[in-house]
């Protein structure tokens, strides 16, 4: 029975993490998104994150974000400093073709970092990139 069950690989779906400047808050701050590489929008996009460590877990967060056009990207959250020394998971849950995708991300503990930049994909921006 599992045999026949087909379970699509996700293409072409990253996140991203980017440090940016926040007019509100008057601060760089860390912000997660969530990058439609592919051609075609992807629908009811849901993300789950949480970070974690050894020792300390933090809250699971939940996030409807809708639909992502094609070759765009939407912000999903941002990520606190004290946060960038966990592992950061964030669970994606979209439409796309009329099938259901799902994929875990992880940034492990410390590789959110300047140092890991990267050009990101749609975006014109330099970030940390998980695919």
């Amino acid at each position: 029975m599992k045999k026949d069950i087909h379970i699509p690989t996700v293409e072409e779906v990253y996140i991203a993490i980017v440090k940016e400047w926040d007019e509100e808050f008057l601060a760089q701050n860390w912000n997660s998104y969530i990058i439609n590489d592919k051609d075609i929008p992807i629908e009811m996009v849901l993300v789950v994150t949480k970070g974690y460590d050894e020792d300390r877990k933090t809250s699971l967060l939940r996030h409807g974000i809708g639909t992502v056009p094609a070759k765009s990207s939407a912000k999903i959250e941002m990520i606190q400093e004290a946060l960038l020394g966990m592992n950061n998971e964030f669970v994606v849950t979209f439409f796309a073709d009329s099938k259901l995708y799902d994929k875990k991300y992880l940034f492990r503990k410390h590789t959110i970092n300047e140092n890991a930049f990267q050009d990101l994909p749609v975006m014109n921006q330099r970030g940390v990139l998980v695919k």
